[in-house]
């Protein structure tokens, strides 16, 4: 009896700006278990909230990086760096980490979109000029 054999699955190509955030969020829920370690030592918040807040916006911000292929994941992206910014108010080192972290974010957005844009418009110039060149089959006739 015979399997029957599976194609290999093709990856989804992943666009640079969603490679970049996706790079970001990470980096941002690394930072995250230090700041609840840090909540947790100078006693800002029960140990219960530092560590299971933290946590859970880790969580978040791991869902979110595999949410950035649609454009409501890129704008909960946003509202989560907003959200580490506001962090400041339970430690005020956060107002400068978090907009550190946002600084980053939107470089990775701008140079992501530039990126995006200037690879589609390579690809249709690849695509529009191997289909003007002539097969290979009415070459060699010639």
């Amino acid at each position: 009896m015979s399997e029957a054999r599976k194609a290999p699955r093709v990856r989804r190509e992943r666009s640079a700006t969603e490679s970049l955030l996706s790079i970001v969020l990470g980096l941002e829920a690394v930072l995250m278990f230090f700041v609840a370690l840090a909540a947790f030592r100078l006693d800002v918040v029960p140990p219960a909230v530092a560590f299971g807040g933290g946590a859970a916006v880790i969580v978040v911000l791991l869902v979110v990086s595999r949410l950035l292929r649609y454009r409501s994941g890129v704008w909960l992206g946003w509202a989560l760096q907003l959200g580490l910014i506001a962090l400041g108010f339970l430690l005020p080192l956060m107002f400068f980490i978090g907009a550190g972290f946002a600084a980053i974010w939107i470089y990775c957005f701008v140079t992501g979109v530039r990126l995006d844009r200037r690879n589609a418009t390579l690809r249709a110039a690849a695509d529009s000029e191997s289909s003007t060149l002539p097969s290979t089959s009415h070459a060699e006739e010639q």
